[in-house]
């Protein structure tokens, strides 16, 4: 967050009025009014306080390019808003700030502004011994802080790095005490990070061996902390991803017997609950050299033949867990290797869908053994006729054409269409069509073959009881001939399929942005059905996208010579939705 601006040009009260919104503000201003906004420091630019509310939050403001910009702890801050507690703060500054309303400052109590410059004034006023009280005070309630200062002693004295007291600072930070909801999350992080800065600095200041053996204490004890959590933000995951760099950066320092460390990773890697040294063959494969990944090759052998041979139709129910992990590291194991042959091995022990026969035919291909390639492909195909993987499909399909049988690659395609009409699959048809120079007559195919659907799904609906929302209203109205038109830059043809069959809301508007220019009338009763949607959706962002939809109706229909006929609609508009304050408000704008 660095500051790149004057806070007294950007921080003012409707500043802090606009940016928080009328609900925020107010209860940001009741928060100041109650004395919430227990600190306040100004330095460097930016402003940082801490304010009371349901926790205690840090609040930081600053100057953006000419704008307040903010960053707070609270949910919402989180979220990128301007919440209350920066409202606070921001008025806590304010009544202290030289040219502040004297009549706000009477009403709201002060609240000093203490620049960390004025601490630096002060502490260098103090005797060493005054300062070592301060800081030892400070150290006996911030663990982060006792503990950097307990290396540095380790350190001066001679008696190494004190790793009990960092295990017992990792254990004391990821002791989670129940479960941790989503708005402790962040500072139940922070606290972990702080730990895990000690043991990068150790790792800076030559403490590699100590080091490995911290970190993965501390990826046991913040794997078992995420279970027990809200991670929604992912704070977690960054956590464990800096251990595994710190892991790999002290190894690569202290060069540990390649033989153990193999085992502990392979130990690792089958046991996570996350992704925690995923790929460790691969990342280590220096560090372990011939000796440690003959071990871990040992390992993984004897673990590899408990997985059992899965054919198509059957699960392995551990194929998202341990099956999973396994079959990853002998994929690593047999790339390194170079062996094209052991890898396919490892792929075909689990041929229970049609991507697994897709994966050995691409590894063929790599190879240039496109026979191989094609054989596998066609092996696919056969075991999957029905409702296969399109990428299958249309790997073989390629490979017809590599061979001059272009009629049975469009005969894969076709049927990938048939199953699943729609543009990405007619895109796909046009484009192996193309290559023999057959679109047209597929095209008129397409076409026939979607107006048969709707038709279908037309009389099914006419045939069972009217519901809610259903995805069949959707095809059995004309929104896919619309798409593909669209697509084809037909808007004519387009504009009659919706006119004879419907379309979905966001074909409608589409097309009304592509007609309004030569038919305004024709797009103004879009445009005014729309504008009813989204005011239903009563929120502020559809109320002001609403507001834009009017706006456009309002220039049509004076382009049409309509603006009493505008003034009417509007009124309308208004009095149906009055109870909605918001989008009055908005609308009192035109």
């Amino acid at each position: 967050m660095p500051a790149t601006g004057d806070l007294r040009h950007v921080l003012t009260h409707q500043t802090l009025r606009n940016l928080a919104g009328p609900k925020s503000y107010e209860r940001g201003a009741g928060y100041f009014a109650a004395g919430q906004v227990m600190s306040l420091v100004e330095h460097d630019g930016k402003l940082t306080g801490v304010v009371q509310g349901s926790d205690e939050y840090r609040v930081t403001l600053f100057a953006d390019d000419d704008m307040l910009a903010s960053d707070c702890t609270c949910p919402m801050g989180m979220d990128a808003a301007f919440c209350k507690h920066c409202v606070a703060v921001g008025l806590a500054w304010l009544a202290n700030a030289p040219d502040a309303d004297t009549k706000k400052s009477n009403k709201w109590p002060a609240t000093p502004v203490v620049t960390l410059d004025d601490a630096r004034v002060w502490l260098t006023k103090q005797d060493k011994g005054e300062l070592v009280k301060i800081i030892l005070d400070q150290a006996a309630v911030d663990a982060h802080l006792r503990d950097r200062l307990l290396l540095q002693a380790a350190k001066s004295a001679g008696k190494g790095v004190n790793v009990a007291a960092i295990r017992k600072a990792i254990d004391r930070a990821t002791r989670t005490g129940g479960f941790v909801d989503y708005r402790a999350a962040h500072g139940f992080s922070l606290g972990i990070n702080q730990v895990v800065d000690s043991i990068a600095d150790m790792l800076e200041q030559d403490y590699a061996v100590e080091v490995i053996g911290l970190v993965e204490h501390a990826l046991a004890k913040v794997e078992n902390a995420t279970l027990q959590m809200d991670d929604s933000d992912g704070n977690m995951g960054g956590i464990l991803s800096q251990l595994q760099e710190i892991h790999l950066a002290a190894c690569q320092k202290a060069k540990p017997d390649p033989e153990e460390l193999a085992g502990r990773l392979f130990k690792w890697e089958m046991q996570t609950h996350f992704d925690t040294f995923y790929g460790a063959a691969a990342t280590y494969a220096e560090l372990l050299g011939h000796r440690g990944l003959a071990v871990y090759r040992r390992c993984a052998e004897a673990a590899w033949a408990r997985v059992p041979q899965t054919r198509p139709g059957e699960k392995d129910p551990e194929e998202y867990g341990a099956s999973f992990r396994i079959t990853h590291i002998m994929e690593t194991l047999a790339r390194q290797s170079g062996d094209i042959e052991a890898l396919v091995a490892i792929k075909a022990r689990n041929l229970s869908s049609a991507w697994a026969f897709l994966q050995i035919a691409e590894i063929y291909r790599d190879a240039k053994q496109h026979d191989k390639a094609l054989e596998w492909a066609e092996r696919g195909i056969k075991a999957f006729p029905e409702k296969t993987d399109s990428r299958l499909r249309e790997f073989l399909a390629d490979e017809y054409h590599r061979r001059k049988r272009h009629d049975e690659a469009l005969q894969l395609i076709w049927a990938d269409f048939t199953e699943n009409a729609g543009l990405a699959t007619c895109q796909k048809l046009k484009e192996h069509a193309d290559r023999i120079g057959q679109w047209p007559g597929w095209r008129d195919k397409a076409l026939t073959l979607i107006r048969t659907n709707i038709e279908r799904e037309k009389k099914r609906m006419a045939q069972r009881p009217a519901r809610g929302w259903d995805w069949q209203v959707y095809a059995s109205d004309h929104s896919l001939l619309v798409e593909i038109f669209l697509w084809e830059k037909d808007v004519e043809s387009a504009w009659r399929e919706a006119q004879a069959g419907g379309c979905h809301d966001s074909w409608w508007m589409r097309l009304a942005a592509q007609r309004e220019e030569n038919f305004p009338a024709d797009t103004i009763p879009i445009y005014q059905k729309q504008v009813g949607n989204l005011i239903n959706q009563k929120n502020n962002g559809s109320y002001e996208e609403a507001v834009k939809l009017l706006r456009r109706i309002r220039d049509l229909m004076t382009r049409l010579q309509q603006t009493g006929q505008f003034a009417g609609y509007l009124t309308v508009v208004r009095a149906t939705h009055k109870a909605k304050r918001n989008f009055v408000k908005l609308a009192e704008r035109l």
